[in-house]
C-alpha cells in the first residue's frame, strides 16, 4: 500500500512540475533563482524530448506501481497515459 501512495505522490509532483514549466516564467519575472531553475527545467525537458527519453519521474512512478501491483504499470509517456485516461473516460 505504501508503494501505491508513493506512486500517487510522484504523479502529483510530476503534474506540479509540468505546471511549473508552463507558468514558472511568470513567477521568475521577479525572482532570479526561480528564473534560473525554470530555464534549467525547460532545457532538461527539451533535451529529453529531442532524445526521445522519458522523465525520470515516469520511471519512478512505474517502478513504484510495479512494486504495489504489476497490473497497474504502463508503458510510454506519463502525459499520454493520463491525458488518454481523461479524454477517453
Amino acid at each position: 500500500m505504501l508503494h501505491k501512495i508513493l506512486a500517487d505522490v510522484v504523479v502529483l509532483i510530476h503534474f506540479l512540475w509540468i505546471i511549473f514549466l508552463f507558468l514558472g516564467a511568470l513567477w521568475g519575472i521577479k525572482n532570479k533563482a526561480v528564473r534560473i531553475f525554470h530555464l534549467s527545467g525547460l532545457a532538461f525537458a527539451f533535451i529529453i524530448q529531442v532524445l526521445g527519453w522519458y522523465c525520470p519521474l515516469t520511471y519512478l512512478e512505474v517502478w513504484l506501481r510495479s512494486r504495489h501491483d504489476s497490473s497497474l504499470t504502463y508503458t510510454g509517456s506519463f502525459i499520454i497515459h493520463y491525458v488518454e485516461r481523461i479524454v477517453y473516460i
